[in-house]
């Protein structure tokens, strides 16, 4: 009785291809290490030499067409019936959605992104030079600003109107296209849809987690005083993964929304901890120059003279960017729909930008400004930590500069952990809720599916963080995230023409 249940409750076929396709890669990179690596980073110079197009304008236009969408009529269409009221304060729905969006990765760039354009500028600006300061300090926050978290936003709308105004019964991608779809919704080519979804989010999550598992064992071992190795990653792997797994294997506001809760309070004391015991008013005063500065330079920065100007920087850096956000957004659209029940269209619009940009500028005004603090004032020589033991090591030694030294990093490694957990738990969540044929609004998917995906996730970043040493995974982290977003955009292209026509019929 029990297996019949969950056979009308699971979509087998979606589930096996997905488990297994994930499965095979992983099998492969271990069978095959270095024809691994030669084949990621041939494919990664492949994508972003050949569709870099794609992705600059694809940016450009999902956030026109936010934009249009908020200042329209159409921004007041409430998600679910018309008295609804949201179902999250807006603090915990705001921390959900950037812990959700954002992770660990946030706390790894936005301290030391400065650095990799301060070396190798963009504009073949001459490397070191204070020119090449200004553009390293501004770029960081134009790579996880509007643009960034508008790939996000138009697939949370997708979605979300399926699910809460056309009452569609799954948070799938499948459902969000049936106006283009429609009876091949939960048949061929719907259920591929959901298989692409859900490789996609696998093999993008494993950049999140595979630059966060060098964070939490650098800062254990700096604190302990023991040299890093392997085990150790395997066992901050499995820390996360268990965490994951008695997170999501709970409801929703037992389980994430209290994780994210947990993230804004050690995130602040962070923040606060640097702000207090730093140079407070350089802090705020280099911050409010490079906001300046991208706001003034945005045109260029976003790649509207691609390829005449910046052609190698704007295909190693933005193009990357864009692919990852892209690969991400249905995983974090789906989660974020199924947590903005009872706002309007365009508070959704209005909120994951404002929260999202807001929160991941306020990083890198504070952490990526003190590391540049002691680097240029202080001569501190981070940049040589950086180049010459390791970037993770870079940024620990960053935090461990504050006068409390080492005793900052229980606090910076529970933050490392509370995010991933955060960002994996929702990520579990939505494989489960896209391989599961009806999820009610008020309802969860089933608990051994969440807890099985969270598992699942481990596997990728562990056997990526297997091909080399921690400090060389940057061009295969990035390449799954490139990679999986070529088919994420087609989906993503078919799930706003849905949009499009549903809002046109209901307008009609």
């Amino acid at each position: 009785m029990i297996f019949t249940r969950l056979s009308k409750e699971i979509d087998w076929l979606t589930f096996a291809v997905s488990f297994t396709v994930v499965m095979l890669s992983a099998v492969s990179l271990l069978i095959a290490p270095e024809a691994s690596s030669t084949s990621i980073a041939a494919t990664f110079r492949f994508i972003t030499e050949r569709c870099a197009q794609l992705y600059l304008w694809s940016g450009l236009g999902a956030l026109t067409l936010l934009l249009a969408l908020a200042l329209s009529p159409l921004g007041r269409i409430r998600l679910g019936n018309a008295d609804d009221r949201p179902t999250h304060s807006v603090v915990s729905w705001a921390g959900m959605l950037f812990s959700t969006g954002i992770g660990t990765a946030v706390l790894y760039w936005s301290t030391i992104e400065w650095i990799e354009y301060y070396q190798s500028p963009p504009f073949d600006i001459q490397a070191r030079t204070p020119e090449a300061m200004q553009w390293a300090t501004s770029y960081g926050m134009f790579h996880w600003g509007l643009i960034g978290w508008a790939f996000y936003a138009l697939a949370a709308v997708c979605i979300a109107h399926a699910y809460h105004v056309r009452k569609e019964s799954s948070l799938s991608l499948a459902f969000a296209c049936r106006p283009l779809l429609k009876g091949h919704t939960t048949r061929w080519p719907g259920r591929l849809i959901n298989a692409v979804f859900m490789i996609g989010l696998i093999g993008s999550a494993s950049t999140g987690l595979g630059l966060t598992t060098p964070l939490i064992t650098e800062s254990f071992n700096t604190f302990f005083g023991i040299k890093p190795n392997f085990v150790h990653t395997i066992g901050a792997i499995a820390l996360v993964i268990a965490l994951i797994a008695v997170s999501v294997s709970v409801d929703l506001d037992h389980g994430i929304k209290r994780l994210s809760n947990i993230n804004l309070g050690l995130m602040l004391a962070l923040l606060a901890s640097i702000v207090v015991w730093g140079p407070t008013s350089a802090l705020f005063r280099q911050g409010a120059n490079s906001i300046q500065f991208m706001l003034s330079h945005l045109p260029e920065m976003s790649g509207l003279r691609y390829p005449a100007e910046n052609k190698t920087f704007t295909e190693s850096w933005t193009v990357f960017y864009w692919a990852w956000w892209m690969a991400m957004a249905p995983f974090v659209g789906i989660f974020i729909a199924k947590i903005s029940s009872g706002r309007t269209l365009g508070q959704l619009v209005w909120g994951v930008l404002g929260f999202g940009t807001l929160g991941c500028t306020l990083c890198f005004v504070v952490f990526g400004g003190y590391a540049n603090h002691l680097s240029e004032v202080e001569g501190t020589d981070i940049i040589a930590t950086f180049n010459d033991k390791s970037k993770h090591q870079a940024v620990i030694a960053i935090m461990t500069s504050l006068p409390i030294g080492r005793w900052i990093l229980p606090l910076f490694f529970l933050l490392c952990l509370s995010f991933a957990a955060t960002t994996y738990d929702s990520a579990s969540y939505t494989l489960a809720a896209a391989a599961t044929r009806r999820v009610g609004v008020d309802e969860d998917p089933p608990r051994w599916q969440r807890v099985l995906w969270a598992l699942v996730l481990g596997v990728l970043p562990l056997t990526l963080l297997s091909l080399g040493k921690q400090s060389d995974v940057l061009v295969p982290l990035q390449t799954a995230s490139v990679v999986v977003s070529l088919p994420v955009m087609l989906v993503g292209l078919l799930m706003v023409t849905s949009l499009a026509l549903a809002l046109f019929r209901t307008k009609s």
